[in-house]
């Protein structure tokens, strides 16, 4: 698993890449991060569970998802467009809050596969420096590594099912 985020004024400034190699074949993840009942069940950091999540994962598709934290109120929803989608292998769409003048970020998903294990890799652009250093500030990378190791979880019992 590796992450890097710097600070910057170009593109690659701005983006945040996360990497991570799983036993798991990339059909199953991408299985995992395409229907909602699944989806459920690991993004976003431990105790900020999803409780919005309304998917139509095609492209020109939408999403909308909202996580509820410890005090049991919702967050604000954020959600976006589905750009790209290469079966088993590419994700790609974009992404921000529900709010008046919000920012952007798109989110790149690339499965590699070897040997029956999946390497994915997210590279996240956000729309500005500002927006890149408020999430990356607010624990970005470490919500998206805790929502890796909760995806792993999920993707252990979808590899024991198919099996």
């Amino acid at each position: 698993m590796s992450a890097s985020a710097a600070p910057g004024d170009s593109p690659a400034d701005r983006t945040v890449v996360t990497t991570r190699t799983f036993d798991a074949p990339a059909h199953i993840i991408f299985l995992a991060m395409s229907k909602p009942e699944h989806v459920m069940k690991w993004f976003g950091p431990v105790g900020w569970p999803l409780t919005l999540c309304e998917m139509d994962f095609r492209v020109g598709g939408t999403f909308r998802f909202a996580m509820t934290g410890s005090s049991g109120a919702q967050n604000m929803p954020f959600g976006g467009t589905y750009r790209e989608i290469v079966k088993d292998r590419r994700i790609v769409y974009d992404n921000g809050f529900e709010i008046a003048g919000a920012g952007r970020m798109v989110v790149t998903i690339d499965l590699d596969e070897k040997d029956g294990k999946a390497t994915l890799t997210m590279s996240t652009l956000f729309d500005s420096q500002s927006m890149y250093n408020e999430h990356v500030g607010m624990g970005f990378v470490e919500g998206t590594n805790c929502g890796y190791d909760q995806l792993a979880e999920v993707l252990a019992a979808l590899t024991r099912a198919e099996a």
